[in-house]
């Protein structure tokens, strides 16, 4: 069968971990570990009511103990047997933590099922002399921590699994390498692992070897597409476990850095280069992370979220120093940090800052929303809420609490009208209106000029009149228009010689409804 170029062209490595819940435990919980002395160990789990082994390491696979064992049977072959209980929660927290260790090597690294990772290295050998170096540096790097691991490399993801889980003898290549795995690589169900055996097909090559449409038929669909992704011929794209941000910063050292405050101090530096790059670019960081790699393979990701953006450098660091302080677990260097990274995730655009519309101060940074941002991360990210309208007459259903950080949608500028659409609306209302003496023409004319808190506004540009009725269906019966509905109201927009724009309004039409109509401004534009 022909592979096509694209898949020639991509390069995987995959890494499975086959004791990863006892290497977790053996790393993690050393006193646990020791506790029970150094007979073969399992770890077992609950399946329906009977304790069985889920995880065995090298001693008890050679005590002859296999997977799905009950204990009760275990215990009768090996009665020093060490047992500890499986916690698949700790198993993938680990995992993730592994994963993000190896997002030094490959920005597109993702989750493997089966306790495994893997790495999309396609452009990524050259930076250590090879792929071969780099899976090798790799699985150096997981050994000397204590993980026990196996490799493998190949033009797709399902062949580099496969063959991580499945090693056979050397082939003289990958597509023979592929060819010599065993049917059951194609993870199919164990009945037609057993069907396909029984068939006399013992291989990867003896099914490729077949007619698709006769394996179609006689095994079902999913043979052939397990077949042709071990081979290449079906496109599954990789996840990454992290989206690849839109600013990344990092710092390698020669010499691991021992000291958590000196590598926060560096932070620090990279925040201001990250802040720099969103000021080119016109944006503000809303999520931040550092990663914290150290040199025994581990990552420890903190990451900040803000309700606005920002690029201030030390208004980040604070809230990466508000994150620090909360930690449960304190940011421990082991044997040093030697390589930190810093990325911003999510950018949003970031005007400058407008002065108020009567003046004033522009917005300073330390306001209502860099409170919001310090309390989210001080009190947890659902702990501070805020209220989004939903077009809901159902009233439970009328408004949702939301995160107070969580994005909500940029607010850009309003389009611009189309004939017939209503009027824009000003920025800021004033309740009551506010009274206000004017020169206009009568009975209906524009404003020339008007006096608003004791300074003349000379109008020089104007827009309406648009008329709002008054509530004529709320007047009783026999009662006089304008008596108790209210009076008509005309609306202008208008520009005063400074370009400051009004929403002003005479209150009743002049002889119908009042001798003397008032006028009122009744909001501000921006």
């Amino acid at each position: 069968m022909d592979r096509t170029d694209s898949r020639t062209a991509r390069r995987y490595l995959a890494l499975w971990f086959p004791f990863l819940p006892i290497d977790r435990l053996r790393i993690a919980r050393p006193d646990l570990w020791a506790a029970q002395g150094d007979a073969p160990a399992v770890v077992v789990e609950n399946v329906r009511g009977a304790m069985r082994l889920a995880t065995l390491d090298a001693d008890a696979l050679a005590a002859g103990l296999t997977p799905g064992m009950t204990l009760a049977d275990a215990r009768a072959r090996e009665p020093e047997l060490r047992v500890f209980e499986a916690d698949p929660h700790g198993d993938q927290d680990w995992l993730e933590r592994l994963c993000d260790g190896c997002a030094r090597y490959t920005p597109n690294a993702a989750l493997d099922s089966g306790h495994g990772l893997m790495l999309d290295i396609s452009g990524c050998g050259h930076l250590w002399d090879g792929e071969a170096e780099l899976a090798q540096a790799a699985t150096d790097r997981l050994e000397r921590h204590g993980m026990r691991v196996r490799h493998a490399i190949a033009a797709s993801p399902e062949a580099a699994h496969a063959l991580a889980r499945f090693p056979a003898a050397p082939a003289p290549d990958e597509d023979a390498a592929v060819r010599r795995l065993p049917v059951e690589a194609l993870e199919l169900e164990a009945e037609s692992a057993v069907a396909l055996r029984r068939a006399g097909l013992r291989t990867v090559g003896d099914l490729a070897a077949r007619p698709a449409a006769a394996l179609a038929a006689r095994f079902g669909e999913e043979a052939v597409d397990a077949l042709h992704a071990l081979l290449g011929l079906g496109h599954r794209p990789l996840a990454p476990r992290r989206p690849r941000p839109a600013i990344r910063v990092e710092r390698r050292f020669a010499e691991p850095m021992g000291s958590s405050a000196h590598a926060i101090k560096v932070v620090a530096e990279m925040a201001a280069e990250a802040g720099e790059q969103l000021a080119e670019r016109g944006q503000g960081g809303r999520r931040f992370e550092a990663v914290f790699f150290r040199s025994d393979g581990l990552a420890f990701p903190i990451r900040v979220e803000t309700s606005l953006p920002i690029r201030d450098a030390p208004a980040i660091m604070r809230l990466f120093q508000e994150r620090i302080d909360s930690l449960s677990d304190p940011l421990d260097p082991g044997f040093g940090f030697d390589m930190l990274r810093l990325t911003v995730p999510r950018a949003d655009p970031m005007a400058p800052t407008q002065l108020a519309l009567e003046g004033g101060e522009a917005r300073k940074s330390e306001g209502v929303e860099a409170l919001v941002d310090r309390l989210s991360i001080r009190a947890g990210r659902a702990r501070i809420q805020r209220l989004e309208p939903r077009d809901s007459h159902i009233p439970e259903q009328a408004q949702l609490a939301l995160p107070a950080v969580e994005h909500r949608a940029p607010e850009g500028w309003a389009p611009v009208g189309e004939p017939g659409d209503p009027p824009m609306r000003p920025l800021h209302l004033f309740d009551p209106p506010q009274p206000i003496d004017v020169v206009a023409e009568v009975p209906d004319g524009p404003p020339h000029r008007f006096r608003w808190r004791r300074t003349l506004h000379e109008v020089t540009r104007f827009e309406g009149p648009e008329r709002i009725a008054p509530q004529w269906w709320q007047a009783r019966d026999g009662a006089i228009e304008g008596e108790s509905t209210g009076r008509t109201r005309d609306y202008y927009r208008v520009e005063d010689a400074r370009g400051r724009r009004y929403w002003i309004f005479r209150h009743g039409l002049y002889g119908a409804e009042t001798v003397h109509p008032g006028w009122y401004i009744h909001g501000l534009f921006a």
